[in-house]
């Protein structure tokens, strides 16, 4: 099995690093130092108390990787349209697309039934440009939990969490997502396939929509969003209008906002990857985390107004960085 990863890095490097321990036939796509460290010296995970080198196939032009099985993008999902022409290098007509990327994936109303089937999402793919560059037949949902950073370049840090859940989006259980289904536990990772992926991608953005960018606005932890009243309650009012919305759109939560929060709250003193990226001074994953939500409010006649507000607040925070 051909698996590329394109964005090579905290958790494209843990998922490429255990694939190819497991006997994969890993080719990453990187670039800079920690392209030139992966080629020298292979990859390096540290994870659970143990570490494991592989030398995967390590190069910077996806043309170079050619035609994979399956293409893990684990991008952020402002990173995506420039990087989609590099892509579609690797797939062929039988590729799979394992969009490992959080928020609202581009793809989300293909084939589903209602009157919005096929329609592309302006705020993640503006024009549908992705649509047309990724076909979206070829993509598989994928909502991911474990957390990693890269300590060094080539040198990749697990901190938690072993599950990638999947889904094809039109629920079906596949040949091709049993068989990544399979890879994935062989690497040992936990790899359920859900019928209804969109309701996981639900769960993770519920919390995403609100503690990304309340973070980047107040600088604030996870601890102190979820549990300083004020602060919970801002969230709060924001994933109970995504809920609205995604309710309007069919989707089924199996816990409520409380629980949700709660969980929020137990992972302690942790900064969001939104503020994170904001104290880098990176571009900031705001569309697909918020954006796409109050544009789907918009389209199914949901006023958001702590989410429109925030949106508007976070955009502009974004622009001064």
């Amino acid at each position: 099995m051909k698996i590329g990863i394109f964005g090579a890095g905290a958790i494209g490097g843990l998922l490429g690093a255990r694939l190819a321990h497991a006997g994969a036939d890993v080719t990453f796509i990187a670039r800079g130092p920690h392209l030139a460290a992966m080629q020298a010296h292979g990859v390096t995970l540290h994870s659970g108390g143990e570490t494991l080198t592989v030398h995967p196939r390590c190069v910077a032009d996806a043309a170079e990787a050619g035609i994979q099985d399956f293409v893990f993008v684990t991008l952020k999902a402002n990173a995506l349209p420039a990087a989609a022409p590099s892509i579609a290098k690797m797939l062929g007509p039988d590729s799979a697309l394992v969009t490992a990327i959080n928020g609202v994936p581009y793809w989300y109303f293909y084939g589903i039934d209602g009157p919005h089937r096929d329609r592309p999402i302006d705020s993640v793919d503006p024009g549908g440009a992705l649509w047309r560059i990724l076909p979206p037949s070829q993509a598989i949902g994928c909502v991911v939990y474990p957390a990693a950073e890269v300590v060094a370049p080539g040198v990749i840090v697990h901190t938690y969490g072993d599950r990638f859940t999947l889904g094809e989006p039109d629920g079906s259980r596949s040949p091709r997502i049993a068989a990544l289904a399979a890879a994935l536990q062989a690497a040992g990772f936990k790899a359920p396939i859900r019928p209804r992926i969109r309701d996981d991608i639900w769960v993770k953005l519920w919390g995403n929509m609100a503690f990304n960018p309340l973070s980047a606005l107040t600088g604030a932890t996870l601890d102190r969003l979820a549990g300083q009243p004020d602060l919970r309650a801002a969230a709060r009012a924001m994933m109970l209008e995504g809920q609205a919305v995604a309710e309007a759109l069919g989707i089924r939560f199996a816990i409520d906002v409380d629980k949700r929060i709660q969980g929020a709250l137990e992972v302690g003193a942790h900064k969001t990857s939104m503020l994170q990226d904001l104290e880098r001074g990176r571009p900031l994953e705001i569309e697909a985390l918020l954006g796409a939500v109050v544009e789907l409010g918009a389209l199914v006649g949901i006023p958001m107004p702590s989410s429109t507000l925030v949106l508007a607040l976070v955009r502009e925070r974004a622009r001064v960085g």
